[in-house]
């Protein structure tokens, strides 16, 4: 019974199908781990509270990219440079934690389309209880605000205080924020006074200032009339309703290049496919085998075979294959003479004499073959003349019996 029990194939407990669908799903969810993990930064930074498009914290934006959504074309996103090339209408809001060499692209892709730039204002802290919300510490101090404004024109925000209690904008009245920001122009957009802009634009460029985010940010949009304004403004500034879009750049996104991101972006995605498709086929040749498994084979083999093998190795690494062809020689000399039966104590020349006489073909024919291993000093003419000795003996030998 343990005989026939033994003979009985042990099943294995997965199918292959089984085990290659396993295979497959887990290196699909690796990629697609992957993928996100690597991207997730992009999308996640952007939205963690200060006046960015992504932000709900009070001096955030989020709620002007909804109100666009829901009164008229919905905004996009700028994330990267390829974006930053749309001849859409860019609003541009500046952090006091933007990347300033970001904001020096911008201006340089941006030198002939229409750009409004929205200056900061508040210094906030966010609170842990709540993602994404923040508390208003205070004001930002000018010196930080005119080193933003310094990188876009030659304009530095006024002194004082405005008076000014109400904005005209696009003849709406709505509330002058708290505190309000201007600078001096004498032809501004939105004014805040004589001789004081809110909003302003470039005389060299279409470019466009909000001194005040107050008039636009989330906190600003709880007043109807400023919402209602707000859209005004930014239809005023698209004549031709043209579409919106909020760039994401200046606070972080596309600005980080890391190796995950080479790998599955161009110019180098063909190269990270064509290792997929060299790993996946590898693969699928691995899941049969042709034949027998082969057996590994001994370090030092036995046998005559593997001893003159290693004497050879040897021979070849001491520079020592010179000097065979002369021994040989002799011991082929010695072998024939055994083997012909010469005489009992012929040795040197009357021994090669004596073979050659056993020779009836041809004239000193064991001489010049060993002449010929004794001058050999390649492999080949070694084993040339090895071969014409070993020849000559066997024919000679043949003949006696």
């Amino acid at each position: 019974m343990s005989a026939s029990a033994a003979e009985v194939p042990s099943q294995e407990p997965f199918s292959r199908r089984t085990l290659f669908w396993g295979i497959f799903a887990s290196l699909l969810a690796a990629a697609g781990f992957f993928l996100l993990s690597t991207y997730a930064p992009d999308f996640r930074t952007p939205g963690n509270g200060g006046p960015t498009p992504l932000s709900k914290g009070g001096s955030g934006y989020a709620g002007l990219v909804e109100w666009l959504k829901l009164t008229g074309e919905p905004p996009s996103m700028a994330r990267n440079e390829d974006d930053l090339a749309s001849d859409k209408l860019l609003i541009v809001t500046i952090s006091p934690a933007s990347d300033p060499e970001a904001l020096t692209r911008i201006l340089d892709l941006r030198k002939d389309l229409s750009t409004l730039f929205v200056l900061p204002k508040w210094q906030t802290f966010p609170l842990p209880e709540h993602e994404g919300w923040e508390t208003k510490v205070g004001r930002l101090p000018d010196t930080v605000v005119n080193e933003w404004l310094g990188r876009i024109t030659k304009a530095k925000l006024g002194v004082g205080q405005s008076t000014v209690e109400k904005l005209d904008i696009e003849d709406r009245l709505v509330a002058a924020p708290e505190d309000m920001q201007w600078v001096a122009e004498e032809h501004p957009l939105i004014a805040a006074g004589n001789g004081k802009a809110v909003l302003t634009e470039l005389a060299d460029k279409p470019f466009y200032i909000l001194t005040d985010p107050d008039l636009i940010n989330n906190a600003a949009l709880k007043d109807p009339d400023k919402a209602a304004a707000a859209r005004d403004m930014i239809a005023f500034l698209t004549p031709d309703e043209g579409e919106v879009m909020f760039d994401l750049t200046l606070h972080g996104a596309g600005r980080k290049y890391d190796l995950a991101k080479l790998l599955v972006e161009p110019p180098f995605l063909a190269l990270t496919l064509t290792i997929l498709a060299a790993s996946a086929l590898a693969f699928l040749h691995g899941l049969g085998r042709f034949g027998p498994p082969r057996a590994e084979e001994r370090a030092i083999a036995f046998g005559k075979r593997a001893l003159v093998d290693t004497t050879a190795m040897l021979l070849r690494r001491a520079g020592r294959l010179e000097e065979l062809g002369d021994r040989y020689g002799a011991l082929a000399r010695a072998r024939a003479a055994a083997l012909l039966g010469a005489p009992h104590g012929l040795q040197g020349e009357a021994l090669d004499h004596w073979l050659d006489s056993r020779d009836k073909d041809e004239a000193g024919g064991f001489t010049v073959r060993l002449q010929a291993a004794n001058n050999a000093r390649t492999l080949a003419q070694m084993h040339e003349a090895a071969e014409r000795l070993h020849d000559w003996t066997a024919r000679r030998l043949s003949e006696r019996r």
